[in-house]
């Protein structure tokens, strides 16, 4: 008898999405902990004085020369919010986001989980006019870290809670975008934005003409981080303003080896984004010195605000806006989940490591701000984690208690 042997079915984009950022996710944590670990031992002045090194070059008139955290911060994070504004446009024009029903639930629950963090900021810090500046820093959840969280947990939580979360920490993502562009912008030189839009110009001219090759898209996408960053705008934002115009519609349509310049792209950029450029940046930011602070530190209106922000804000925004829209019949429950699980994942939600470290260091300029800050967000992510994880382990006990009798 002969036996016929079935090759293994491919994963799904999403579910290679969803493992390689619970791996991202894993990294991340151990290089916020040994940022942490050098920050507070004998190296520590190595460690600082190494990211407050000035490197750069000079090719004709072009000069730049940065300190190395600049650089990791305004560089490669650029390369971040590339994959971050891919992983946008697929998933309106051609994954969960694409069509209402699939964008209700975790559009408003998007909405309440940056509203309400940045509320109770504000709350904390009215009498401190100074540190309002800071009330978008609560307002973002780290993806990699949160799946990182339900990845621990395996089958005690269902997809549908994954993707939900998936789809809601991109639509967060989109509003830090946007946040970071209205509200944290410098002084503006037009010569810089005039060159920066003609470049986005030419890129939407390739767009259009039906260029599919990624060369000419690359580019030109280097020229366009130069005069962001020269124009007082954030460089981070090129990389977004350079994913809008990837093409999505494939190569050779219509044939097996069909693919496009933007699925290529964002699968090129996965695993070095996950693995190396996101734990680069948690490791030269998540550095802050402990000596001599103490309860007292964290009682300041900065840290107290960041981390109420992350762990209070985040699960009564997320879950709140959630619980109205299910019982006004405006969304439904994530299939097969309950609103025990779906509370646990509103707690995830406060993990806002890497973009609450990024939009604290664009709000903040001076050392001991920026520490407060860090305290916050590691104080209000690391109880966001530790509290979802049991909520949601828990609950899947429940469960399993609830289906036996």
């Amino acid at each position: 008898m002969t036996h016929v042997v079935t090759p293994q079915a491919r994963p799904s984009l999403l579910q290679a999405f969803l493992r390689s950022e619970a791996l991202g996710g894993y990294v991340l944590m151990a290089a916020a902990l040994a940022a942490l670990i050098i920050a507070n031992s004998p190296a520590a002045p190595v460690y600082f004085n190494v990211l407050e090194t000035k490197v750069g070059f000079q090719a004709g008139p072009v000069v730049l020369r940065e300190t190395v955290l600049h650089w990791i911060n305004d560089g490669l994070m650029a390369v971040f919010f590339l994959l971050v504004g891919l992983e946008i446009k697929r998933e309106v024009l051609d994954g969960q986001l694409r069509g209402t029903a699939r964008i209700v639930l975790p559009g408003i629950a998007a909405v309440g989980g940056m509203a309400v963090p940045a509320l109770i900021y504000v709350a904390i810090n009215l009498g401190s006019p100074d540190t309002l500046r800071g009330w978008a820093i609560p307002a973002a959840t780290d993806i990699a870290f949160a799946l990182g969280i339900l990845a621990l947990l395996g089958s005690r939580v269902p997809t549908s809670l994954k993707i939900f979360l998936t789809a809601l920490a991109i639509l967060d993502d989109l509003g830090a975008i946007v946040i970071i562009a209205l509200f944290y912008t410098s002084q503006l030189k037009m010569f810089a934005l005039l060159m920066a839009g003609a470049l986005l110009g030419c890129l939407f001219c390739l767009n259009r003409a039906g260029v599919l090759r990624l060369t000419p898209y690359l580019l030109i996408g280097a020229l366009l981080w130069y005069f962001v960053l020269k124009s007082g705008v954030h460089a981070t934002l090129a990389g977004v303003a350079l994913a809008l115009t990837i093409p999505l519609r494939p190569r050779n349509a219509g044939k097996p080896d069909a693919h496009s310049p933007l699925h290529d792209l964002e699968h090129a950029l996965h695993k070095p984004v996950a693995l190396l450029i996101v734990p680069i940046f948690g490791f030269a930011n998540a550095g802050v010195s402990f000596a001599g602070m103490g309860l007292a530190s964290l009682a300041q209106p900065v840290p107290m605000g960041v981390a109420l922000g992350l762990f209070l804000g985040k699960q009564l925004g997320v879950f709140g806006f959630s619980w109205l829209a299910i019982k006004s019949g405006i969304a439904s429950l994530p299939r097969h989940a309950t609103f025990t699980q779906l509370y646990g994942v509103a707690m995830l939600c406060g993990i806002g490591f890497t973009m609450s470290l990024f939009i604290g260091a664009l709000a903040f300029t001076d050392a001991a701000t920026v520490d407060a800050t860090k305290i916050g967000v590691l104080t209000g992510s690391l109880a966001s984690a530790v509290m979802g994880f049991v909520l949601l382990r828990m609950g899947a006990a429940t469960r399993r208690e609830d289906a036996a009798h």
